[in-house]
Parts: structure tokens; C-alpha cells; sequence
């Protein structure tokens, strides 16, 4: 049995990043080679030099939604919204803080108006709002505020300090962290140096984020995440795997999407749907070779999937060799590269 305790590892609360650098491929990068455990200690605009030229870099281009809200109960309280994923025209899966019952209105600002109108079983609201289509995305986005995550207590300066360069279709609630490291000038030098990038989407959920409660790892239960791979991603993946070349994967959405429908030769086809994968050790990685992530939390479903790729020893070794030097956690943090 796996078990969630084994994800366990001790961070100082200083080391938690509660700000971007101001040239964000300034961050340190630590290498850790999944095989034999060595670690290095090297800088994130390095890497046209790590990477092999022939390499084929995988990106999420998803761009985070304006998604909390705020907004008051006709008694004057205050609701925090988070909206999740569209359900129609007029209406969005949400948590809210407090839970509202149904048939509950919240009022935000005097611009937009909501109903509950029913609750999941997993305690999310549907939300009916007093509009709909481009009028009610026009709203969220004049009084939405980008989620930023609750361990970072600093106010975000440049909101697109928390979208990555190549964001393009709105849809997460999280950014896919890794690739905020990356600059347009670091891209470039990537494309000299032979390194092929293709784009797919993910759009992240909060349920990629929210903690394991259960002590048996296979009774915890992923939310579904929406994704998209197109033709052209599909045939230059395919063609980079026959060609013997790497798939290099930045993030662990990357590698929750291109696993989910690659076969049993690391092939996909162009795709659109929902994937729930939880990937645990154990799980035979079929498209993936090396994997550019961040530094994640205790007990998370993403440092279990890091250490399905490169082994639970390995990876807590790498993590406490990054607290001693003192590097930078979480979402604004340092990166690792793993291959």
C-alpha cells in the first residue's frame, strides 16, 4: 500500500516563494538524473545548453482565468467565489466561501448577479448568472481577480506574472507553474539550438491542487481536467518518438495529458476530453523522457507523480538537497529538470 505520509518532507516557511523574480529564467535549476540520483545545481536560462538539440519540448498554453470573486449576500455578508468550469451559457461550476445554499443570491459589485441554482457531491455550486455569453466573460473579467495561491501572501504586482509567455486559451484556475520560467528570449534560444516546441492544452483545476486527505494513496480520487491536443501537436510528437528523439515535458499537466491517450508505444492521437489521471509509482510511463517541473507540496498528487517518474528516494533526496540550498518553493520558485 502507498501511503500519503510517504510524501511527506520538511520546508521552512521561508523558502516559499511569495514573489517572481524579475527576469523569471533567472531561477535556479536543479538536474536530477531519474537512473542513478545525481543532482546538479545549475540556472534555468542554461538550459538550451542541457537540453539535447534534437529535443521536443511540450508546453501547456492555457492561460488562468480571472476566477475569484467577491461579492455579498442580500444580508451584506461577504462570498468568495472560485469559478471552475462553464456549464452553459449563463452558468459556472464554483466553490464559495461560505458554502451557499440553493437558491442563495450573491451580488457582485452591482455589475453581475448570481443564483445557486444546485450543489455536487463534491460540495461545488452551480451558479446561474443574470448573464450570459461574451456579456457575462466581459464581466468576470472587469471584477475577477487571478487566484493566486493561498501560500502566497504577497499581492501580485504584474498579473501576468502568473501567466506563462505562450498562455493562449483562458480556462485554469492555477497556472501551469514550470513553464513561468520560461522568457520569449529563452524560447528563441531554445529554436536555435535545434530544440522543437510544440503547444497542446490543459486547463488546470483546483483539483490537481487540493490536498490528499486519505491515508491510502489509491482511495484518493482526481478531478477531471479538460484538454485538447491538435493535429499538428499529435503528428509532431509522433513523429519526434519515431525518430528516437526525446519528449520533454514541462509540467506535470503535460505529462498527465500526453500519458492519458498515448498507446502502448508512447503514440497519441489528436484528442479532445477530460482526464482524471493519477499517476502513483508504479505507473509504466509510456511518452514522456524527461519532465521540467517546480517544486511541489508535501503530501501532494504532484510530487507523487515526480516521484513515480523518478523514484520516491531520489526525488526526496533532490528535495532535501534543495532546502539545504536554500532554494526557492512552490508556484514563483526555483525549477527542477529530471531525465
Amino acid at each position: 500500500m502507498i501511503q500519503t505520509a510517504d510524501f511527506d518532507y520538511n520546508l521552512p516557511s521561508e523558502l516559499i516563494a511569495q514573489t517572481p523574480l524579475p527576469n523569471r529564467d533567472q531561477c535556479r535549476l536543479l538536474t536530477l538524473d531519474r537512473r542513478t540520483g545525481a543532482i546538479a545545481h545549475r540556472r534555468f536560462d542554461e538550459l538550451p545548453n542541457i537540453l539535447r538539440p534534437d529535443d521536443l519540448l511540450v508546453v501547456n498554453d492555457s492561460r488562468v482565468l480571472p476566477a475569484r470573486l467577491y461579492g455579498r449576500k442580500p444580508t451584506g455578508g461577504r462570498v468568495e467565489v472560485l469559478l471552475l468550469r462553464p456549464f452553459g451559457a449563463d452558468s459556472w461550476s464554483a466553490l464559495t466561501h461560505p458554502g451557499l445554499r440553493v437558491g442563495q443570491t450573491v451580488d457582485f459589485a452591482d455589475v453581475l448577479g448570481a443564483q445557486v441554482d444546485s450543489i455536487g457531491i463534491d460540495g461545488e455550486r452551480i451558479l446561474r448568472f443574470n448573464r450570459a455569453g461574451s456579456d457575462l466573460d466581459r464581466a468576470i473579467h472587469q471584477i475577477g481577480q487571478l487566484p493566486i495561491p493561498p501560500y502566497v501572501k504577497t499581492p501580485l504586482q504584474r498579473p501576468d506574472d502568473y501567466q506563462t509567455v505562450y498562455a493562449a486559451e483562458e480556462g485554469s484556475v492555477a497556472a501551469p507553474t514550470a513553464g513561468l520560467h520560461f522568457s520569449h528570449d529563452l524560447l528563441e534560444r531554445l529554436r536555435t539550438n535545434g530544440i522543437e516546441q510544440v503547444h497542446l492544452t490543459l486547463h488546470v483545476g483546483v483539483g490537481t491542487f487540493r490536498p490528499v486527505k486519505v491515508t491510502n494513496v489509491a482511495e484518493h480520487r482526481m478531478h477531471a481536467e479538460w484538454f485538447r491536443i491538435s493535429d499538428e501537436a499529435a503528428t509532431r510528437i509522433n513523429r519526434a518518438k519515431g525518430d528516437g528523439r526525446r519528449i520533454v515535458a514541462v509540467g506535470t499537466t503535460v505529462v498527465r495529458t500526453l500519458e492519458s491517450v498515448a498507446d502502448a508505444a508512447g503514440l497519441i492521437q489528436p484528442t479532445t476530453g477530460d482526464t482524471s489521471l493519477f499517476i502513483v509509482p508504479g505507473y509504466q510511463f509510456r511518452c514522456i523522457d524527461a519532465l521540467i517541473t517546480n517544486f511541489h507540496l508535501p503530501r501532494s498528487t504532484l510530487l507523487m507523480l515526480v516521484s513515480a517518474f523518478a523514484g520516491r528516494e531520489h526525488v526526496l533526496a533532490a528535495y532535501a538537497e534543495a532546502v539545504r540550498e536554500r532554494y526557492r518553493f512552490y508556484s514563483f520558485g526555483d525549477a527542477m529538470l529530471i531525465s
